[in-house]
């Protein structure tokens, strides 16, 4: 699926964002997402969607819009089904977003803007999430479809504010293709998903890449973690027993020393200071590694 333009991106004929959507049996949740990217982007995008069973019309939907997809006939998790669905990516750039999200106005040239004022592809950049009990911001908006007040979101959606952040890891997220193939896309040992971004991250990390920013002006209202909550089956992972044996501190430790995550951005991360408080935690990370 190619989303229709209003404008074209500095001149460029060619796709530049692939967005891609795993979707387990949420299938209005997922018309309202890419009602969301027709209605409100500036710019043509790839849209990629993997299917994890789709016996609730999903997969029957997708194939009569024509939607580029990937298909499971399970729930193969979150991580998998990210990962295939990039392979079939043909943009220069990979956005991932939940299938409960809806992309606010302009989301995707504040992106674009953001990208071309730098001269490199070595960044992480994400959006700032509306949620009507928790996120960067807490606005109600409504808590599900049947509530969800679309109007009064666009109309307040500017004048409600987080600021640009450091050391993001949620989605929707943007890397270029060429570091997502460099570190292999998600872990797919963090499946269902639970600490897969915060891996992801440490990744890039490893990487060079030193630019997680979250941007206040790239704003989506998520409904939260729908999967989790409507699938009485759902069986969630330890992703931070997995993070902490695979990196030997915690996905907390990593946010507070390395991503200095929700703070005011103030330009590319360094590497954290060698304080006592962060041998402190260190060590408090090795005790619970120990125990693990």
């Amino acid at each position: 699926m190619i989303l229709t333009t209003k404008k074209n991106i500095y001149g460029i004929n060619h796709k530049m964002i692939s967005i891609v959507i795993p979707t387990y049996n949420n299938l209005d949740y997922l018309k309202l997402c890419l009602k969301s990217l027709k209605k409100n982007s500036s710019f043509k995008h790839e849209i990629i969607i993997h299917i994890n069973d789709g016996s609730d019309g999903t997969l029957n939907f997708v194939k009569d819009e024509n939607l580029k997809h990937t298909f499971s006939n399970n729930n193969i998790g979150l991580c998998s089904s990210i990962n295939k669905a990039a392979k079939l990516v043909s943009g220069k750039y990979i956005l991932y977003s939940h299938d409960d999200m809806y992309f606010c106005p302009n989301w995707d040239e504040v992106l674009l803007n953001e990208v071309k004022s730098l001269n490199h592809d070595n960044f992480y950049f994400s959006g700032t999430m509306i949620e009507p009990n928790s996120g960067h911001i807490v606005y109600n908006f409504g808590c599900d479809i049947e509530t969800f007040n679309e109007d009064e979101l666009l109309l307040r959606y500017k004048n409600i504010n987080f600021y640009d952040h450091q050391g993001t890891h949620f989605a929707p997220h943007l890397v270029s293709k060429k570091l997502w193939d460099k570190v292999g896309g998600f872990s797919e040992e963090f499946n269902p998903g639970i600490g897969s971004d915060p891996d992801f991250n440490m990744k890039l990390w490893q990487e060079g890449v030193r630019i997680f920013k979250g941007l206040n002006d790239f704003k989506v209202y998520h409904f939260g973690s729908l999967t989790t909550r409507k699938k009485k089956n759902f069986i969630q992972n330890r992703g931070d027993k997995t993070f902490l044996k695979k990196w030997g501190f915690s996905t907390k430790f990593f946010k507070k020393y390395y991503l200095k995550s929700k703070t005011k951005y103030e330009g590319p991360l360094n590497e954290p200071k060698k304080t006592f408080n962060y041998f402190l935690d260190l060590l408090i990370c090795k005790i619970k590694l120990f125990f693990t």
